[in-house]
């Protein structure tokens, strides 16, 4: 019988901790020691904060670690936990995936004990340190081939209560946009697990294309938003500069914004993200590769440069299909939340 999952520290214990969450050794690999931080002050919000799901996207780590730079002289009730990398092994290979499974970590949640390294990584998560917490910030970006500006991000939740806490705790990142994003449920994704405990899950998706030291910035700001909005920072939360603007706006995507691109070729952005655009709007276009005679095809931003038919695509600017949820009214009570997250346009 393999080893358990297993703790090398007290996260019970006062003050700051670190040690490492064991992974046991598995017949694809040995062993991983996952580095975590604990700062525990006494009562008040249990907080679980979580980067390098995907190996490349490193925004999240980066943040991580800064955080834990300067929180022990910020905090000033409840306690923190962070666990910088989730996957070191995808990190490592600047991968999405496992290299070793090929499993994606954000799909295999709550894991398995005797399965593949990726399953077993998801497993300790799951056992050793979420029952600790009762909110949970995961940070993302949306990797190498995605332009996108930063965003705290949700899925709809059935449980309109967790829905309205978790939009409110999504808004006090204070992120250029704070996006709920209708998808299929998915099995083992991460927030799934989180939400079905009846805890609080905001997913931080830190733009995307290349690490820059002032988007960094952004980020980090966006984190110590929250963390001031619990309770557990003292400070005014701030909404950072980003692209000349200082604004935070509450958006819906469904599926149906989802588009495919009809051909390969090589797709020219004819807006920027932010940029607000209507039905009818040129939006960008779509050259072909195979011949200079034939006609360019007008279509929506896609995720990256070079597009095949099956490259799915989401509007990353306000339209038609997107939709106003809340309107931050401190006055508003659950119920009025609710009805506005139903409310169709």
């Amino acid at each position: 019988m393999s080893e358990a999952p297993h703790l090398t520290f007290d996260l019970d214990a006062p003050g700051m901790s670190t040690g490492h969450v064991i992974v046991p050794r598995g017949a694809d690999c040995e062993a991983l020691s996952l580095p975590v931080f604990s700062l525990n002050k006494g009562e008040g919000p249990l907080i679980l904060i979580t980067g390098g799901c995907h190996g490349n996207e490193l925004e999240g780590p980066i943040v991580a670690r800064r955080l834990v730079e300067w929180l022990p002289k910020a905090q000033t009730c409840g306690r923190v936990i962070i666990l910088p990398v989730l996957n070191p092994l995808a990190v490592q290979a600047w991968s999405r995936n496992t290299p070793i499974d090929g499993l994606n970590l954000n799909r295999v949640f709550p894991g398995r004990a005797d399965g593949s390294v990726t399953e077993r990584i998801a497993d300790a998560v799951s056992r050793q340190l979420l029952p600790m917490a009762d909110t949970v910030f995961d940070l993302h970006s949306f990797g190498p081939t995605w332009d996108f500006l930063p965003a705290s991000t949700t899925h709809p939740i059935a449980d309109a209560d967790l829905m309205a806490k978790t939009i409110r705790m999504a808004e006090a990142f204070k992120l250029p946009m704070t996006l709920v994003w209708e998808c299929h449920d998915t099995p083992g994704m991460f927030d799934i697990l989180v939400q079905n405990q009846g805890k609080v899950f905001v997913c931080a998706e830190f733009g995307g294309g290349t690490v820059g030291s002032e988007a960094l910035l952004i980020y980090e700001a966006g984190v110590r938003n929250a963390l001031i909005a619990l309770g557990l920072v003292e400070g005014k939360a701030e909404c950072p500069t980003f692209r000349q603007r200082k604004s935070t706006q509450t958006l819906e995507t469904l599926s149906s914004d989802e588009l495919k691109s009809p051909a390969r070729g090589i797709f020219e952005p004819r807006c920027s993200v932010l940029d607000e655009v209507k039905q009818g709007d040129l939006i960008g276009i779509l050259h072909p590769m195979d011949s200079l005679s034939d006609r360019s095809i007008v279509f929506a931003r896609l995720p990256h440069p070079l597009s095949a038919p099956s490259d799915p695509a989401r509007m990353s600017t306000p339209t038609r299909g997107w939709r106003s949820l809340l309107d931050r009214s401190n006055s508003e009570d659950s119920a009025t939340r609710r009805r506005r997250l139903r409310r169709v346009n």
